[in-house]
C-alpha cells in the first residue's frame, strides 16, 4: 500500500434528500443534506505530489469542515492565546507543610474568530473577517472553530459559541456582512461546535445546550430574525445537525438528541409533527453524530465514551415514528453513518467499519481498517465508489464502497492533526485540517 508523506506549502497571506448529481456544490456539514456522497465526482484513492491541486496554510485553527459553493470555498478558523498566556484562576496557596498544590486550571480564552473565503482555483484567501469579542472555553478535543457554515446561491452563515454569546453572521459570497444575530448563551461544559443548515429562506440551528437550556431554532436567512424555536429538555449539549426528508408529500427536519430521540419538525412552523425516545436516558450519553436519510428511514446515532452507543434506523408513518432496527456493538460515536446506495457502512471511532443492509439493519461484513493512527473525529464520504475518511493524525485512509468486504484502497499522509471531515465539489476533494486546506484532484 502506497503512502505519501506530503509537504506542507505555506502560502503567503492566507489564507434536497436525494444523491447528488451535479457535484458542484457541498452546501453544509457533509454535503446535500448530510449525505457526504458525490457520484459524479472520481477522487484517486492515493495520492502523490502531482495529484494536489494546492495546498495553503490557514489563518487561523479549527475543527469545523469547508463548505463549497462555485469557485468559492468557506470555513470559520480561530486565534486564540496559548494556555500560558491565557487568564487562569491561581490555585490557593496551602500552608500545610508538605500539602500539595492544585494545578491551576486554565480559564476561557479570548479568540478572534475568523470567517475565511478561499478560492477554489487556487487557494488564495478571497476575504477574510475578524470577530474579536469572547472568549471560549471547551473540551479538550473541541476548538473555539468546531462549526462548519452552511451556503447558497445567495449567502454564506457561520455560527460561534462561548458561555456569554451563540453568535450568526450572514456574509455575501463577496465578503458583505449582511446581519449578524445574538442568539443567547451557550450552556454546555464542551463547548459549542453545532453547525446550521440552510432550508430555503430558513437557518436551522440545533442549539440542544445543558441542564435543560437551548432549543431548536430557525432564523430567516434574509434579515438574521428568529422565525421560530422549539421549547428543549436536552441535559447535555448536543453536536448533531439536522437532516431533511419527505414523508407524506411534507418535506420535514429531523433532529436527533440524547433525552428526546428523535424529533420530527415541519420548517414551515417550527410545529413538532412526531417525537420519540429511543436511548437510553439512564446513563450519560450525547449526540453527536448526524442523521442521515436512507430510502423512508432516518439512520441517526447516540453515546457516549465508554457506555453503549445506539444506532437506530426509524421511519415516519403519518405522524407517528417506528423504530426499523438498531445496532449497539462498533457504533460510531462522533462519525456519521454513511448510506452508499442501498448499504450503509457505520465507521467508528476506532477504525471498525460495520457494513449493514440500510433497509434492514442486517451485517454484511465487519473489519478493522488497519493502520488506524489515534482515533476518528471525522466522518466518512464517498464518490460512489470509494470511501474516504481521516484519523485524528491526519491519514485519509480510502476503502471501497462494497457490501461484499474489505477492501483497502489507500492511506494518504498530511502530517496535520485532522478532526475534520472532507468535502467533495467540481471532482475536487478539499480536506481542512487544524491549520491547513488541500485540494485534491479528481481522475
Amino acid at each position: 500500500m502506497n503512502q505519501f508523506s506530503i509537504g506542507i506549502l505555506l502560502a503567503a497571506g492566507i489564507v434536497g434528500c436525494g444523491t447528488s448529481l451535479g457535484g458542484e456544490n457541498w452546501p453544509r456539514f457533509r454535503g446535500e443534506n448530510g449525505e457526504g456522497i458525490v457520484k459524479s465526482a472520481d477522487i484517486p484513492p492515493v495520492w502523490e505530489e502531482s495529484d494536489f491541486a494546492w495546498k495553503v496554510q490557514l489563518p487561523g485553527s479549527g475543527n469545523g469542515s469547508p463548505v463549497v459553493w462555485g469557485d468559492r470555498i468557506f470555513l470559520l478558523t480561530a486565534k486564540g492565546k496559548t494556555v500560558s498566556d491565557a487568564a487562569t484562576k491561581p490555585a490557593p496557596e496551602n500552608s500545610e507543610k508538605g500539602a500539595k498544590k492544585k494545578k491551576p486550571k486554565a480559564g476561557p480564552v479570548p479568540q478572534t474568530w475568523i470567517p475565511v473565503c478561499v478560492s477554489a482555483k487556487d487557494g488564495s484567501v478571497i476575504w477574510q473577517k475578524e470577530f474579536e469579542d469572547g472568549s471560549f472555553k471547551g473540551h479538550k478535543f473541541n476548538s473555539a472553530a468546531s462549526s462548519t457554515p452552511a451556503v447558497d446561491s445567495k449567502r454564506v452563515i457561520f455560527t460561534w459559541g462561548t458561555a456569554d454569546q451563540l453568535t450568526m453572521v450572514a456574509f455575501s459570497h463577496d465578503g458583505e456582512k449582511l446581519w449578524e444575530a445574538d442568539l443567547g448563551t451557550v450552556n454546555g461544559g464542551h463547548g459549542f461546535g453545532a453547525s446550521p443548515i440552510l432550508i430555503g429562506d430558513l437557518v436551522v440551528l440545533n442549539n440542544d445546550q445543558e441542564r435543560g437550556n437551548g432549543n431548536l431554532l430557525a432564523v430567516n436567512a434574509d434579515t438574521g430574525d428568529v422565525a421560530w424555536t422549539v421549547d428543549r429538555k436536552s441535559l447535555r449539549i448536543s453536536y448533531s445537525v439536522p437532516c431533511v426528508f419527505e414523508s407524506g408529500g411534507r418535506k420535514l427536519l429531523m433532529f436527533t438528541n440524547w433525552q428526546h430521540g428523535f424529533t420530527v419538525v415541519d420548517p414551515a412552523s417550527g410545529a413538532v409533527v412526531a417525537e420519540k425516545s429511543v436511548f437510553n436516558t439512564d446513563t450519560n450519553e450525547r449526540a453527536i453524530s448526524s442523521p442521515v436519510v436512507a430510502g423512508d428511514l432516518v439512520i441517526g446515532t447516540c453515546g457516549f465514551t465508554a457506555n453503549p452507543k445506539h444506532c437506530v434506523a426509524m421511519r415516519l408513518d403519518g405522524d407517528e415514528l417506528e423504530e426499523v432496527w438498531r445496532i449497539e456493538r462498533n457504533v460510531p460515536h462522533i462519525p456519521c453513518v454513511l448510506v452508499v446506495d442501498t448499504t450503509a457502512y457505520l465507521w467508528d471511532d476506532s477504525g471498525i467499519c460495520t457494513a449493514v443492509e440500510a433497509a434492514t439493519g442486517e451485517e454484511l461484513w465487519k473489519a478493522r481498517i488497519p493502520e488506524i493512527e489515534g482515533k476518528v473525529f471525522g466522518s466518512p464520504v464517498s464518490d460512489g465508489e470509494k470511501i474516504f475518511c481521516a484519523d485524528e493524525s491526519g491519514n485519509v485512509h480510502v476503502i471501497a464502497a462494497s457490501p461484499e468486504g474489505l477492501t483497502v484502497l489507500g492511506k494518504n499522509r498530511l502530517d496535520d492533526l485532522c478532526r475534520t471531515t472532507p468535502a467533495i465539489a467540481g471532482n475536487r476533494m478539499y480536506v481542512r485540517t487544524s491549520e491547513h486546506l488541500f485540494a485534491v484532484k479528481g481522475r
